[in-house]
């Protein structure tokens, strides 16, 4: 599912427009995106949690030229649902 496709669906079961629906989502998005930024973790009883990962540095390799390379510590964003979530799967 897309995020149009989630638009129409969320104005479906709300019978709203989907312009409400995509402000609501939008909305939604970007205060998780903040929360995330701020706090490094959101937790959605029910669905799951967002936190923020961090990865190690490590050597990796150029596919193109098999030259070894450093590749910097980074952030990620990881996902881990919640176990209703998982057991409707």
């Amino acid at each position: 599912m897309n995020k149009q496709k989630l638009v129409e669906s969320m104005a479906k079961c709300q019978k709203d427009s989907k312009a409400a629906a995509e402000r609501w989502l939008s909305c939604c998005l970007d205060c998780i995106a903040t929360g995330i930024k701020k706090d490094k973790n959101v937790q959605l009883i029910g669905f799951g949690t967002f936190k923020v990962k961090t990865r190690a540095a490590r050597t990796g390799r150029n596919p193109q030229t098999g030259a070894t390379i450093k590749i910097k510590a980074s952030k990620t964003v990881g996902f881990k649902p919640s176990p209703d979530l998982k057991k409707g799967l």
